[in-house]
């Protein structure tokens, strides 16, 4: 038995949309249950994002603090953000957030994992890339506002974000899966092993 994920979809007798907010909407759908009756599912429409491992020659990867006021908390995270073009290529707007968030460029692309976030309740998918060979971006910094007008910027080694993982202390999705990730990479064919940056993506397709 092979362990892979693949992609169904039961059939929907009916679908509306009762929210619909600035990026995401709330969608209400009418699906059929093997046994034949009919469940209403409620879940988050929403349009993906990107999340940017970036790992530096000191072998620290790239960190941000931002407040999230849904969870009411300052979080640790890596550089992310949604893909707001319908078929945007996500190398492309990974690449885009890295400089805007960090002021960062790299020259080593790679996908580290795919994830769907939520997916009880949210169709959101992930992508989280490794960026390697980093260098500061040319230009004038991304001017910020918001959420991310208080953000602070850090490097951190690989070992210290394990542990705050593993004791509970940082919670970030994408900080969570990127860095365990990176662990499982480097401990098993290494990180030159992992898909290049284009490789399909199904969960969200794109043009190159």
């Amino acid at each position: 038995m092979t362990i892979k994920d693949t992609a169904e979809e039961w059939e929907v007798r009916a679908t509306q949309t009762p929210f619909v907010g600035n990026k995401t909407s709330v969608r209400t759908d009418d699906v059929v249950m093997p046994d034949g009756s009919v469940v209403h599912r409620d879940y988050q429409v929403h349009p993906g994002s990107v999340a940017v491992l970036a790992l530096d020659d000191l072998g620290r990867v790239l960190v941000i603090r931002q407040y999230r006021h849904p969870v009411r908390h300052k979080l640790w995270e890596i550089p992310a953000g949604l893909l707001d073009i319908p078929g945007e290529n996500p190398l492309h707007a990974a690449q885009r957030e890295l400089y805007e968030e960090a002021h960062v460029k790299a020259e080593d692309w790679r996908v580290l994992t795919d994830v769907f976030t939520t997916p009880g309740g949210c169709d959101e998918a992930v992508r989280i890339f490794l960026a390697r060979d980093l260098s500061e971006a040319e230009g004038q910094r991304f001017e910020v506002e918001d959420e991310e007008a208080g953000m602070e910027l850090s490097r951190v080694p690989v070992d210290e974000l394990v542990r705050g993982v593993l004791t509970g202390e940082l919670h970030n999705n994408c900080l969570v899966v990127g860095v365990l990730s990176l662990i499982a990479a480097q401990q098993g064919d290494g990180l030159d092993a992992l898909r290049p940056a284009e490789a399909p993506w199904p969960a969200r397709p794109f043009e190159a």
